[in-house]
């Protein structure tokens, strides 16, 4: 994952919400309890962990039972010393009391717990990168050190891979026209970390590596889930068996969705993508979410959502507009839409988008400036789709400064779509003489965008008009 672009923006809870639902997961609550439990007589070995003769008692305070209920009192116990909630006062002697963080939980506010949480969480994501005991027990040298290379482990590779996959995770669930809500299938989400961009069909050889890392993937998860990063469903059992079946499964036609939910399928849980933005942003990515510019100014507001998708950017300019007074704030956006700057076509666009979410109480300072040369077009626009009378029609210098506005906009913004291509081939469709009169549009962007219809129109002839047009536009500049 790049850190050169911001991400797509995640919406998120409200830290109270979110705070619930990490005092609610099955791990740190275990955790919180164990630390309300231990008392001058719990007893602690060298590195913190419960002595083996504790653990029965503690599984019974927590109301585990079965085979697995002192690995997992075990676990929950980690987890409490790693987080604060219980601390190590005597070593020698292996005492614990109550940690400062315990009290945080119900003195502390929203943000105390979900830093606990969080914490909680690295302890988790380091655990989840070790592989089983039994291969580090066969793994370990006569002196007891562990042989990595006997191990085929890379500590710092397993961290890196498994930072790969939930930022991959992440990306599908906050990109607009990826699944959002809806898990992912894990062969997809291992395939995305393993083969190669523009691979048609995999090797064998690709194919294995693939159906390796499901596996490891499907250990990972299980061990993420209780501290509530990911719901996960695990892989069939008995797919276990053929591997390279379920390594091939996303990719073989007519596979139906109940077959593919065999093979594993995960999401991120609201309060999942709340902890992997924090870690994104921890190591220095733009993770930004809907919400954060309420209180910023219009200039920052249409800046700010000038790289999100159409849905991201609504969500933000409604929760913008609903801070304001509806006139002000489109006054506001307005001054901040000025500009002969390379961003401010597109700051237009998503001023003119702002606007059409503000009702009839704005015409006032849409009439105001019908005469700016900048934002005249946009006025009279916005004015006609909604019936005003008396608005003036606008000169041909206008409509043509307007379109190629426009068109920088959507390259700014799409870059070269489906929709700029239609709009390009329905202008020079609908206007014989767009080109000789295009050129001397006074906008900064009048060569780049005549020079990219160039690109785009199918038809060789317009486009050899455009490129011609666009070379005279930058003649008259002097470029």
């Amino acid at each position: 994952m790049s850190d050169s672009s911001p991400l797509p923006p995640v919406r998120l809870r409200s830290e109270a919400e979110l705070a619930r639902d990490a005092l609610a997961t099955p791990l740190l609550s275990r955790a919180v309890r164990l630390a309300r439990w231990a008392g001058p007589d719990t007893r602690v070995g060298a590195g913190g962990e419960l002595v083996d003769e504790q653990l029965p008692a503690a599984a019974e305070a927590l109301g585990l039972t079965g085979d697995d209920a002192a690995a997992s009192a075990s676990e929950a116990w980690r987890v409490a010393v790693d987080t604060g909630l219980v601390e190590v006062v005597d070593e020698e002697e292996g005492t614990v009391a109550a940690g400062e963080e315990l009290a945080l939980l119900t003195a502390g506010g929203p943000q105390d717990v979900l830093g606990i949480w969080l914490t909680a969480v690295e302890a988790v994501l380091a655990d989840a990168s070790v592989p089983d005991l039994d291969g580090i027990v066969d793994a370990m040298d006569a002196g007891g050190e562990i042989d990595l290379a006997e191990l085929d482990w890379d500590p710092e590779a397993e961290a890196e891979f498994l930072d790969g996959v939930l930022g991959n995770l992440y990306l599908l669930t906050v990109t607009e026209d990826g699944p959002g809500d809806g898990p992912v299938p894990l062969p997809a989400l291992a395939a995305s970390m393993i083969v190669p961009d523009g691979m048609g069909e995999p090797t064998n050889d690709v194919l294995e590596q693939v159906s390796d890392a499901m596996m490891r993937l499907d250990d990972q998860f299980r061990v993420l889930e209780p501290i509530g990063l990911v719901e996960y469903q695990p892989v069939d059992e008995a797919l276990m068996t053929d591997a390279e079946e379920a390594a091939a499964a996303e990719g073989r036609a007519g596979v139906d969705d109940t077959d593919v939910t065999r093979y594993g399928m995960v999401r991120l849980t609201p309060l999942g993508l709340y902890g992997i933005r924090a870690r994104l942003q921890e190591a220095g990515i733009e993770a930004p979410a809907v919400g954060e510019l309420v209180d910023k100014g219009a200039d920052v507001l249409l800046d700010g959502t000038a790289g999100f998708p159409p849905g991201a950017a609504q969500a933000e300019t409604e929760r913008w507009l609903a801070r304001r007074e509806a006139l002000e704030g489109a006054r506001e956006l307005l001054a901040a839409a000025r500009g002969s700057d390379s961003g401010a076509p597109l700051r237009r666009l998503r001023c003119q988008q702002a606007l059409s979410l503000v009702g009839p109480v704005a015409e006032p300072a849409l009439r105001e400036v019908l005469d700016d040369p900048e934002l005249g077009g946009l006025a009279r626009v916005w004015l006609t789709e909604r019936g005003a009378g008396d608005v003036p029609a606008p000169s041909e210098a206008m409509v043509f400064w307007l379109t190629i506005d426009t068109l920088a906009a959507q390259l700014a913004a799409e870059g070269i779509s489906a929709e700029l291509r239609a709009l390009v081939e329905g202008l020079a469709q609908q206007h014989g003489g767009f080109f000789a009169a295009a050129w001397r549009v006074e906008h900064p962007a009048t060569a780049d965008v005549l020079e990219a219809m160039g690109r785009i129109h199918p038809d060789k002839k317009v486009a050899k008009e455009a490129r011609k047009a666009a070379f005279k536009a930058r003649s008259q500049r002097g470029d």
